[in-house]
């Protein structure tokens, strides 16, 4: 069983980091420290984030979706200029997520792992309601 969270998890997040830390280090001239502080994780994650160490083909693929960008700029921005809590972070990501399922960005990552069958309802039937 590998259900579409785990393509999220492996694959989408780390895109969705790697924007927003390169934003945050580019655009508002935070240390790798602080941009680690502000995203909960460590300097080492977001060296790897920046300089693209272990970049997978789909995660690069991913940070080039237009959603996926524009959600990373508006979560460094807020990041930068004012606190985000944790929990508002959380909830931005999981509506990306969410929207990244009902256009089947998701859906064509999972179908490349697993063979779903045709046609595959998996990823709309869970969207956030």
């Amino acid at each position: 069983m590998r259900p579409p969270c785990e393509i999220v998890v492996k694959y989408v997040l780390p895109a969705f980091r790697s924007l927003v830390a390169r934003e945050l280090i580019e655009e508002y001239g935070l240390s790798q420290v602080a941009a680690a502080e502000k995203l909960g994780t460590t300097q080492a994650a977001i060296s790897h984030y920046v300089y693209s160490k272990r970049g997978d083909k789909r995660i690069r693929q991913l940070e080039a979706v237009s959603s996926v960008q524009s959600a990373a700029r508006e979560v460094a921005r807020d990041l930068a200029d004012r606190e985000l809590s944790a929990t508002d972070a959380m909830i931005r990501f999981c509506k990306l997520c969410a929207a990244l399922r009902d256009s089947d960005v998701i859906c064509e990552l999972h179908q490349a792992f697993l063979r779903l069958p045709e046609p595959c309802r998996v990823c709309p039937d869970m969207s956030l309601r």
